[in-house]
């Protein structure tokens, strides 16, 4: 079972400027995920994939085996990420001339997740049938009962009612946030798939709340360097 690390990091930020770069406890914030891919002790290789030379430079002095240039296409604002994943993993396999039966991305910008939440990802996806696995945390709110939009003529509606409205929160179905942490699939499921990370196979792999934050503001950034410098990524 050969098995691919991908780390997706663009040169360009809008919340936070140079964010994958910026320091983060002393080192730049994409080596943590390198660092947490290396201590899971599951992947044969992990790669960086980037438009950035500064980027994908960083990236080799933390460790990653493998520095692939992302094309202009697919490092826009509106680009999916999905495809940029899978550019990774066959520039990879091209580069050493074995394919890899997993793929596992992780997101440079979530790095509280623990080297056991990876390894649980890809026991999930390699033991289960599923063609690829997506990380969540409980949602905070539900479209049952606390989640509210506003109908046409801008009274307050649940987004999701149900036919027997819930009274509270821990009657309604269980709902998740993706997490934006770990994303694994099998081969055929990356490479042969549409570019949603969301299929009719796919599987949740449940984190905690306090390994699920995603920087995508300063806020983002005090909260998760607070936690990691408190040992916030331990299990």
């Amino acid at each position: 079972m050969r098995r691919l690390c991908v780390i997706c990091a663009r040169g360009g930020s809008k919340g936070i400027e140079n964010k994958n770069l910026r320091p983060m406890l002393g080192k730049p914030l994409i080596a943590h995920s390198i660092e947490r891919a290396r201590e899971s002790g599951v992947f044969d290789a992990v790669a960086v994939s980037s438009d950035s030379a500064e980027i994908l430079q960083a990236a080799g002095a933390a460790g990653a085996d493998h520095l692939v240039e992302r094309p202009v296409e697919l490092a826009s604002d509106t680009a999916p990420k999905v495809p940029a994943i899978r550019h990774c993993a066959r520039a990879v396999e091209e580069a050493t001339g074995a394919p890899f039966d997993t793929v596992v991305d992780l997101d440079a910008t979530s790095p509280l997740r623990t080297a056991d939440d990876i390894r649980g990802v890809v026991g999930m996806l390699e033991e289960g049938s599923a063609g690829n696995v997506v990380s969540g945390a409980p949602a905070r709110r539900s479209p049952y009962f606390n989640l509210v939009e506003l109908d046409a003529a801008g009274r307050v509606r649940v987004s999701k009612p149900l036919e027997t409205p819930v009274g509270r929160r821990q009657d309604a179905p269980p709902c998740f946030d993706l997490n934006a942490s770990i994303y694994a699939w099998r081969r055929r499921a990356l490479l042969d798939g549409h570019d949603s990370a969301l299929a009719d196979d796919t599987a949740l792999y449940e984190m905690p709340a306090e390994r699920s934050f995603d920087i995508d503001s300063e806020l983002d950034w005090q909260i998760v360097e607070f936690l990691l410098a408190r040992g916030g990524a331990a299990p």
